[in-house]
């Protein structure tokens, strides 16, 4: 008989690496950041054969895709930010790149670095931090502070909120998406292999082959995939870094 009572645990990212003193855990390294840095570890290779050996003139395909990937976030960054901006082209690349294969390696069965609050808090906490520079910058301290007191001081705790809020729902938004597509295609995954449990108990079928093969899960894991892994991933990377550019241009003062 197949059981067709399934538990589903949703745990955070376990702890991949622990270093202990006495007996007892000093610190941990979580699952978060062996992926994070096996994703930096991928794309500095995927940078290094891109940029190897380039000329003047393309003469590669790698290279053709190289500038293609530059002009394109040059491009991007001058739409929305300015072309005084352009600086922040290898920074809005770095983090799209990370964001995307960092929720794109869960195609490999590794949990995304996206489904973790630590991971897409700290870059909502870098797109604050951007945003106080640059107002700072702009405005002037005084000047910068005074902006809370506006249009009137009895919103001010209004505005700081709103200040904080902001990047804040950016880590969320992303966190949310790829965290609750995680959890559907787990609980997806579940009800099929119950299912199929139920088909074979009913037909009387016992076999090593079945005991591993659940016939309703093909096909359908495999578009969950599609939407939760690719175009999810594609969409929330390219949403955080579209917010980001807007919020760090208006507070530089660009339209």
């Amino acid at each position: 008989m197949y059981n067709t009572e399934i538990q589903i645990n949703v745990e955070g990212p376990r702890r991949m690496i622990s270093f202990l003193s006495g007996g007892e855990v000093l610190f941990s390294i979580s699952e978060t950041v062996v992926t994070g840095w096996l994703v930096i570890i991928l794309l500095f290779i995927a940078m290094k054969v891109l940029t190897h050996n380039l000329k003047l003139k393309p003469e590669s395909k790698r290279q053709v895709i190289a500038e293609w990937i530059v002009e394109f976030f040059n491009n991007l960054v001058a739409e929305n930010m300015g072309t005084t901006m352009l600086g922040f082209a290898p920074y809005i690349c770095a983090i799209f790149a990370f964001a995307l294969f960092g929720s794109l390696i869960s195609m490999t069965g590794l949990r995304s670095m996206t489904a973790d609050i630590s991971c897409t808090g700290t870059w909502a906490a870098m797109t604050l931090f951007l945003i106080t520079f640059y107002k700072i910058r702009t405005n002037g301290f005084f000047g910068y502070l005074k902006s809370y007191a506006e249009p009137t001081p009895v919103i001010t705790p209004i505005n700081v909120l709103s200040e904080v809020a902001t990047p804040a729902a950016m880590g969320i938004r992303i966190f949310g998406n790829i965290s609750s597509g995680m959890i559907i295609t787990s609980m997806v995954y579940a009800a099929l292999t119950v299912a199929s449990n139920a088909v074979y108990n009913l037909i009387g079928t016992s076999s090593v082959i079945t005991d591993y093969f659940k016939v309703f899960q093909i096909g359908i894991p495999a578009a969950l995939s599609i939407y939760f892994d690719l175009f999810s991933s594609v969409i929330q990377s390219y949403v955080f870094i579209m917010l980001s550019m807007t919020y760090i241009g208006q507070a530089a003062g660009k339209e």
